[in-house]
C-alpha cells in the first residue's frame, strides 16, 4: 500500500492512496477505533515505534 495522502475529516482520519499499486483506497479511522487499535499495543512495541522516528 503506498499513502498519498493523510488528511482530517471532523473528527476522523482519512488516508487516501493505492493498494497494490493500482486501486485507489480510501480509510476512514475513527476515534473508537483508534483506541481499540492503541488497545492492541503491548509496551514493547509503543517503545519501538518512538524509536522509529528516530531510526536511519
Amino acid at each position: 500500500m503506498a499513502i498519498r495522502k493523510l488528511e482530517r475529516d471532523g473528527n476522523t482520519l482519512v488516508v487516501r492512496g493505492k493498494i497494490f499499486g493500482a486501486m485507489p483506497m480510501v480509510a476512514k479511522l475513527t476515534p473508537g477505533e483508534a483506541r481499540a487499535a492503541l488497545r492492541l499495543l503491548d509496551f514493547r512495541t509503543i517503545l519501538f515505534l518512538l524509536t522509529l522516528l528516530f531510526r536511519k
